[in-house]
């Protein structure tokens, strides 16, 4: 199995670290992205999730996996979701012997080689790591201005509703440690897409694990087309709205219960 080290310590969290890439119609992507990253971090596995691409994207993914054993892939009938996708290679990667797990998009608009800044934090000691584009030194590139009100927007109201201290806990790019995995509760996960990201970050911390965020450069992807919608929005909306509402009810009522 191969390993991916950072800071060059064999034993390090990090020296097991699987990235899970989901694809939909990246054809154009998929083999631009891995190069990038093995170039980065050529001890680096794979794996890529494929939700039954029309555009070929799986047939080019097994060539990827047979020419290179670093390379894994799942094939699933249907898209079903971001947040399905992830979690269907989070258990992939929990059946076998990876220490860390990484989100990365296929579209490049998450930077392989600033994956080593986010490895790096983990080995540190962080549970879970974000790559934050709403922290010093974080930036966008090339977003029209209307979705980064949107993802700054979200990334407020989420903070407010539910109380958290997390710059930018709608983003896509993490490293998780597997004992965070372990531990949270994946068959209660129904969130998909941009809500996927803050329902997985909000169970991790409410759960008392030690979550990170290191600045990254998001771009936004210069192939293909975006895979948000005002669906997702919304369901992003609806579900953060209860989950604040639900926390601070039973603060209330353990407050009440100590009086």
């Amino acid at each position: 199995m191969a390993s991916a080290t950072p800071a060059g310590n064999d034993s390090a969290p990090s020296a097991r670290t699987l990235v899970i890439i989901p694809t939909y119609n990246e054809r154009d992507n998929i083999g631009r992205i891995v190069e990038r990253l093995h170039a980065a971090l050529p001890r680096t596995d794979v794996l890529i999730v494929d939700d039954g691409s029309p555009d070929g994207t799986g047939a080019i993914a097994d060539g990827l996996a047979e020419a290179d054993d670093r390379i894994h892939v799942m094939h699933r009938t249907e898209k079903n979701g971001l947040g399905a996708a992830y979690i269907a290679g989070f258990r992939w990667g929990l059946g076998r012997d990876y220490t860390v797990l990484v989100e990365m998009d296929a579209d490049g608009s998450h930077a392989p080689e600033q994956l080593h800044l986010l490895l790096e934090r983990v080995d540190a000691g962080a549970d879970l790591v974000l790559g934050s584009r709403y922290v010093p030194g974080g930036t966008v590139v090339n977003w029209p201005w209307h979705r980064e009100v949107l993802s700054r927007g979200g990334n407020i109201y989420s903070r407010l509703a539910l109380g958290v201290k997390v710059s930018d806990i709608t983003g896509g790019y993490r490293a998780y440690r597997r004992e965070v995995l372990e531990a949270l509760d994946l068959d209660a996960i129904a969130s998909h897409g941009y809500c996927f990201q803050v329902d997985l970050a909000w169970r991790t911390l409410q759960a008392g694990f030690a979550v990170a965020e290191v600045p990254i450069t998001f771009t936004e992807r210069e192939i293909g087309e975006s895979k948000m919608s005002g669906n997702i929005v919304q369901e992003a909306l609806l579900r953060v709205t209860l989950w604040g509402l639900r926390s601070r009810y039973e603060r209330v009522r353990a407050l009440l219960r100590r009086s």
